[in-house]
């Protein structure tokens, strides 16, 4: 089982760079780097609902589940 993270695709789509919104957010590019490359442990969802907020998206837009 897997979570894959599509923020990199959001952030393409608004046309929008990873330091703009981790700015927007509120939380460090290295950070934000982190759960760009699907190498986070876990989210909070003050975080998920400011990325969600910053992007007009819904946590499924960025998250997604697969069996491996």
């Amino acid at each position: 089982m897997a979570i894959i993270i599509k923020l990199d695709k959001l952030l393409a789509d608004r046309d929008m760079k990873g330091k703009e919104l981790a700015e927007i957010i509120g939380i460090t590019e290295a950070n934000l780097s982190i759960l760009r490359s699907g190498k986070a442990k876990a989210v909070r969802f003050s975080t998920l609902e400011a990325i969600c907020t910053a992007l007009n998206c819904q946590p499924g837009d960025i998250l997604k589940h697969t069996e491996d």
